[in-house]
């Protein structure tokens, strides 16, 4: 185990494009999904804090989320089933938090195994604030000029995972 391990494949996330953005838009220099993450987490904290919810465990999954991507590479919708994606994400993670002391690999994998289960309130709103991280994005890049036609598939996604009244008139802003 060495920490000096665990920070370089976290700090891979700065380098890893988001995959949808670049193949589906045609985005040149898509955002990374360290950005991604950034935009989800300040997001995570704000809406946590509103709904009073525990903010620091969301944020712990905020930064968590996409953590096995690190590893694995951005995937997008299609590419590969949800229960294959489950799997290799899963095991992406377990190799990435074995490089940390065993406490906190038991810890964060209990964080990110409660999110992709969408186990409690914290991980339920995560997912929906993703979604929204991903319309934010996508209404910039439609500001910037990028085709409508083809940034509205991420628009629509959005709106039909948000459940939030909250998410949803944000949503509703953009």
């Amino acid at each position: 185990m060495t920490l000096s391990e665990f920070f370089n494949i976290v700090s891979e996330l700065k380098k890893t494009q988001r995959k949808g953005w670049k193949e589906k838009v045609g985005i040149e220099r898509p955002e990374s999904v360290a950005d991604h993450s950034y935009g989800v987490s300040v997001m995570a904290m704000v809406y946590s804090d509103m709904e009073n919810l525990d903010t620091t465990k969301m944020l712990r999954m905020a930064l968590l989320h996409d953590l096995a991507e690190a590893v694995t590479g951005d995937f997008i919708p299609g590419e590969i089933s949800r229960e294959n994606k489950k799997v290799v994400e899963s095991q992406a993670m377990e190799e990435i938090l074995s490089k940390l002391p065993a406490r906190l690999a038991e810890t964060y994998s209990i964080l990110w195994k409660d999110y992709l289960e969408c186990g409690s309130p914290e991980a339920a709103l995560l997912h929906e604030v993703d979604k929204l991280e991903m319309a934010v994005q996508a209404a910039k890049y439609l500001g910037e000029g990028y085709q409508k036609e083809r940034l509205e598939e991420f628009l629509e996604s959005s709106r039909r995972e948000i459940k939030s009244k909250d998410l949803l008139a944000l949503l509703d802003t953009l």
